[in-house]
C-alpha cells in the first residue's frame, strides 16, 4: 500500500505542534529538553550556562550542530528551524559582534519567541524571520556556515531541501546540522499528516 505525502499537510501540522511550543514546551517532545537536553548533548557548558533561563528552556533540538565544527569569528551563519533561538544564541557567541547570525522558522510564533529570547539575552548580531527550508528567502553565496538541528527529517522534500543550501552558501561554505534518520519503513498511519501535529 502507497501512501501520498502531502507537503502542505505536513508544513501545517509542523506550525500547529510549533505554535503550541511557543507557548509551552512541556509535554511536546519524548526526549529531554531545555538545560537538561542541552547538557546531554554536549554544548559547551559555558555556553549553557550563559544563555538566560528564559531562552535555554525552549531548547527542543536532537543533537549539537557545533560538535561538527566550530565557527569563526566574523562568519555570516543561517540557522534552518531556529526555533526558539538557542542555536542562534551559541552560533552569535561563537561569530562575534563581526559576524551574522541568521534564523528561519516556519512558525510566526517561534520566531516571536526567537525574538523576545534572543533580546533577553542582549544579542545583537541576529535575525530571525519566517520561512522554509524547501525556499530560503536569501540570495546566493550569503553564507559561510548553514546549522539545523532535527529540522530536515520534518521536509518530505530533501532534495529542495539541500538544492537550496547549496545555493545561498558562499564557494568552501560548510553544512553542520544535526537530525534523525529513518532506519526502517514507518506504518501508513505514522505516515499520515495527522500523525504529525501530535
Amino acid at each position: 500500500m502507497s501512501t501520498t505525502i502531502d507537503p502542505a499537510a505536513i508544513q501545517s501540522a509542523i506550525k500547529h505542534k510549533y505554535k503550541k511550543v511557543a507557548g509551552s514546551i512541556a509535554g511536546n517532545f519524548r526526549y529531554p529538553t531545555g538545560i537538561e537536553g542541552a547538557k546531554k548533548l554536549g554544548y559547551e557548558p559555558a555556553l549553557v550556562n550563559s544563555a538566560p533561563p528564559e531562552l535555554i528552556e525552549f531548547f527542543c533540538g536532537i543533537g549539537c550542530p557545533f560538535s561538527i565544527g566550530e565557527l569563526y569569528a566574523g562568519e555570516s551563519v543561517l540557522d534552518i528551524g531556529c526555533g526558539g533561538g538557542f542555536d542562534l544564541f551559541c552560533a552569535s557567541q561563537m561569530v562575534g559582534s563581526t559576524g551574522k547570525v541568521f534564523g528561519i522558522d516556519l512558525s510566526p510564533e517561534m520566531i516571536a519567541k526567537a525574538k523576545q529570547n534572543l533580546a533577553l539575552a542582549g544579542v545583537t548580531n541576529t535575525h530571525v524571520q519566517v520561512g522554509g527550508s524547501e525556499q530560503l528567502p536569501f540570495e546566493n553565496n550569503t553564507f559561510d556556515v548553514v546549522t539545523s538541528n532535527g529540522v530536515f527529517n520534518l521536509s518530505p522534500e530533501k532534495q529542495k531541501i539541500y538544492s537550496e543550501i547549496w545555493r545561498v552558501l558562499k564557494p568552501g561554505g560548510r553544512l553542520q546540522f544535526a537530525d534523525m534518520v529513518l532506519k526502517n519503513e514507518l506504518p501508513p498511519e505514522e505516515m499520515s499528516a495527522k500523525s504529525w501535529s501530535h
